[in-house]
C-alpha cells in the first residue's frame, strides 16, 4: 500500500470513528441518561475563564463552556440551558442535588468523593504572579523557607499546592482581589492560580509580573452525578469526538485561551 493510500486510509477510519460517535449519542436513551429532564443543563464557574466568560452587561456566555454544552445539546437533540455559579462547592451541590446534569469543574481527588469526572478536555496552566522587584523567577524559587504562598480557597491550584509545597507557607484566599491587596500590602510573596487569571491582573495593574513558567496544569473536566455510568461514558465518548474532530481547539483558540491552556490528550483506551 503507498503512502499516499494509507493516509486516505486513515482518513477514512477517523471520520468512521467520528460518525460513529456522533450516531450513538443521537439517541433518545443516550438523552434520558445525561439530561433526564429533556434540557441539557449545565453549570460552570463563572469567574474561571479557561471554562467562559460571562458579558457583564448581557449575561451571554463565551467560551469552552459554550461550544461544548451546545455541540453535545445539538447530538443529543435537547436544548441547553448554561449557569454560571460562584464557587466549585455550589457546582458540585447543584449535580449532587440534581438541579444539573453536567457541570464544568477541574478533576481534583477532593472532588471525586460527589462526582464522577469524565476525562479531561483541556489542560489550564498555573503559575504565581509576583510584585514587579520580587527576586522570585522560576516556579522553583517559590518553594523555600520564608515564602508566603496564597491560593483561592477550594481552587484545584490551591488544592494541588497544599499537597504538593514541601517548604513555603500557603494562605487561602477568597479571590483576585485579596490576594492583589496582600501581595501589595507585603503580606505574601506569591499567588497561585490559573495562567490566564494571572495574565488578566497583569495586563491591568504594572505593579505584578507573571512567572515565565508553570506549576501545575489543572485538569478541565466534566463532571456528572455520582454513580450515573452512563452518563459518564457518553460524555467521554462525545469529548473523544470532541478533541478528535478539533472542536476543543478551536474553542481554545476563539476565546483567545492559547498560550494559556492546551488540549488534553486522547485518553488511554
Amino acid at each position: 500500500m503507498t503512502i499516499q493510500r494509507r493516509g486516505v486510509v486513515s482518513r477514512l477510519l477517523v471520520l468512521t470513528v467520528l460518525v460513529c460517535t456522533s450516531l450513538a449519542l443521537q439517541t433518545p436513551e443516550s438523552a434520558r441518561q445525561i439530561a433526564s429532564t429533556g434540557t441539557l443543563r449545565v453549570v460552570f464557574l463563572g469567574g474561571n475563564p479557561t471554562q467562559g466568560r460571562v458579558d457583564g452587561k448581557t449575561g451571554a456566555v463565551s467560551g469552552p463552556v459554550k461550544e461544548l454544552s451546545e455541540d453535545l445539546g445539538r447530538r443529543l437533540g435537547v436544548p441547553v440551558t448554561i449557569s454560571p455559579l460562584a464557587g466549585v462547592p455550589a457546582i458540585l451541590e447543584s449535580l449532587k442535588g440534581g438541579t444539573a446534569d453536567i457541570g464544568f469543574v477541574a478533576i481534583d481527588p477532593t472532588r471525586a468523593v460527589d462526582v464522577d469526572f469524565s476525562q479531561p478536555y483541556l489542560l489550564g496552566w498555573s503559575s504565581y504572579i509576583v510584585p514587579v522587584a520580587s527576586a522570585l523567577r522560576s516556579v522553583k524559587d517559590v518553594d523555600r523557607p520564608g515564602i508566603r504562598v496564597a491560593a483561592n480557597a477550594g481552587d484545584a491550584p490551591g488544592l494541588f499546592l497544599a499537597r504538593n509545597l514541601k517548604a513555603a507557607a500557603l494562605t487561602q484566599l477568597s479571590g483576585v482581589d485579596e490576594a492583589v491587596e496582600a501581595l501589595n500590602g507585603g503580606r505574601i510573596d506569591a499567588y497561585a492560580t490559573n495562567r490566564q487569571r494571572l495574565l488578566q491582573i497583569v495586563a491591568s495593574d504594572s505593579r505584578f509580573r507573571v512567572l515565565d513558567d508553570n506549576f501545575f496544569a489543572v485538569e478541565q473536566a466534566i463532571a456528572v452525578p455520582k454513580g450515573r455510568s452512563a452518563a459518564l461514558h457518553a460524555v467521554n465518548e462525545f469529548l473523544d469526538e470532541a478533541k478528535a474532530s478539533g472542536l476543543v481547539r478551536g474553542a481554545i483558540q476563539r476565546a483567545g485561551l492559547a498560550g494559556t491552556v492546551d488540549v488534553a490528550p486522547p485518553r488511554a483506551k
